[in-house]
């Protein structure tokens, strides 16, 4: 390694922090246990989440609005967690800015939305990354191998489920405007991701969905956040996707989370155990025979955003594949909603 490269090496990422509920605070605990972050700007309204992130960052200067954040100088990277009304203006905003933008999904609640911010990433050539957590977790990083090394063969069908009984504790979710949608934009989108990720992102040829608030059917575009959601979606090489998602259905249990890929030459699964948001295992199926890959203990809570640190404490910039992966993604789950003809 040259001395520039140590040096480079040794360098922590001076942050901004734009909203530090629980999920924003936990990342950036995370960002700092990893020992590479300096928490230098702290953007909060509410004075108990600002207090609560002052605990693991004491030196951090806390403001009430964000542009404060984006005209900082000394800043090289800003953490979004807001509600999700916000992300895309403010991640646009930072990367104006000249910073590299780590923020919660969704990126946008449309695709369009996604488009400018991937384009604010692409003329800035700022690092941009949205925290598709479980992209991350060991049990999901076994099944994405075992698919793209061809140990079940091609896959032609795959089973994705995320019931969630309990449902957000934020008003804003079932609030179409500031969420983007309810369930599918809010859970269906992990599994989108990943579903699409592991297969190459194909073009997806055809949706089919069915949303119901509260037993109801909703139509297309219909302004009312949906709390069941039933998809069927197709690929150009006829991969066929299901998708199934809800908040408060009567699940049995806290949670039910998979994603279960049949191939040719067998099967591979990605599931939570015992009602788990947070215990996965994976498992590859031959036949009747399951052989179990991973199991927990597994602390992948952060890790993508350690992953994003890293990255740009070597310098990267604009990622034209992960961020058309975005676009593509925002696409589909466009197209559930009906928002496209």
């Amino acid at each position: 390694m040259t001395a520039i490269e140590q040096e480079e090496a040794k360098k922590a990422l001076a942050l901004g922090f734009i909203g530090v509920g629980w999920i924003g605070r936990n990342r950036m605990e995370v960002m700092i246990d990893g020992g590479k972050v300096q928490p230098a700007v702290i953007s909060e309204p509410f004075k108990e989440n600002a207090d609560e992130a002052l605990k693991a960052a004491p030196g951090a200067n806390i403001v009430t609005d964000a542009q404060a954040v984006y005209t900082d100088d000394y800043l090289d990277g800003v953490v979004i967690a807001t509600p999700s009304a916000m992300h895309a203006e403010q991640s646009l905003q930072a990367l104006q800015a000249g910073k590299a933008v780590f923020c919660q999904k969704p990126l946008g609640r449309t695709a369009d939305e996604v488009r400018r911010v991937v384009q604010a990433s692409q003329d800035a050539d700022k690092y941009l990354a949205v925290d598709l957590s479980y992209r991350y977790t060991k049990a999901f990083q076994a099944v994405y191998n075992t698919i793209t090394n061809g140990e079940i063969g091609k896959v032609f069908a795959a089973d994705l489920i995320f019931h969630n009984a309990y449902g957000p504790d934020k008003e804003w979710f079932y609030d179409i405007k500031r969420s983007g949608g309810g369930c599918v934009m809010d859970l269906g989108i992990h599994l989108v991701d990943l579903c699409l990720w592991s297969l190459g992102f194909p073009e997806v040829t055809d949706v089919k969905s069915r949303l119901y608030s509260k037993g109801k059917k909703l139509q297309a575009g219909e302004e009312q956040t949906e709390d069941f959601a039933q998809v069927s979606m197709l690929t150009q090489d006829d991969t066929a996707i299901s998708l199934e998602c809800s908040w408060h259905v009567s699940a049995g249990q806290d949670a039910v989370i998979e994603a279960r890929f049949y191939g040719t030459e067998g099967g591979v699964a990605f599931r939570n155990i015992n009602g788990s948001f947070y215990e996965f295992k994976a498992e590859k199926y031959k036949g009747t025979n399951t052989e179990v890959l991973v199991t927990p203990p597994d602390n992948w809570m952060g890790r993508a955003g350690l992953v994003w640190v890293e990255k740009v404490l070597k310098g990267q910039g604009y990622d034209a594949r992960t961020a058309q992966e975005y676009i593509k993604t925002a696409e589909v789950i466009d197209r559930i909603y009906g928002r496209h003809l």
